[in-house]
């Protein structure tokens, strides 16, 4: 059977903190980028393999693709870390028919109307009604940079 140990936001997708810190406290044996862009383009693609740690196997998926093989159990014995950069990616995965309950946000960068939740998590208007559009349909959202890190509810601190 197949394991979530981990969905996770952030934005870098596979770097430090990930292939790391989370791989190794979570005994992670694949790791599962959904992300269109990553998926249509070869070399984001070869990067995330570099930066896969070795002996950990990697999937880039859509959202579609993602939610039928999770469906299916494709992973079987598994312990899986789910990435993606948005909760729009979060989105489409429940609509495409796979559900899950709690959700990490690790990093999420600044830009043009975002506004900074924590440190590290910035988040546009559309990430905002994203976020409570999930949370009204039960998923629960912590903010946590590492494992050993004390998180809270992000949906309150979203709400501040």
């Amino acid at each position: 059977m197949q394991k979530i140990a981990n969905i996770r936001i952030d934005v870098r997708l596979i770097h430090g903190q990930v292939a790391a810190i989370w791989v190794n406290t979570l005994h992670i044996t694949r790791i599962m980028v959904v992300d269109e862009t990553a998926y249509g383009d070869a070399t984001l693609k070869m990067a995330l393999k570099l930066a896969c740690p070795a002996g950990v196997k990697l999937s880039v998926l859509t959202p579609e693709k993602a939610a039928t093989n999770l469906n299916n159990q494709k992973y079987d014995g598994d312990n899986i870390m789910l990435v993606v950069k948005n909760p729009l990616t979060l989105l489409k995965l429940w609509d495409c028919g796979w559900y899950f309950d709690t959700v990490n946000v690790g990093n999420m960068a600044s830009g043009v109307n975002t506004k900074q939740v924590k440190r590290t998590v910035h988040v546009s208007p559309q990430d905002i009604d994203n976020f409570h559009e999930l949370a009204k349909r039960g998923v629960k959202f912590t903010a946590q940079m590492t494992p050993g890190e004390e998180f809270g509810d992000f949906i309150e601190a979203l709400d501040r």
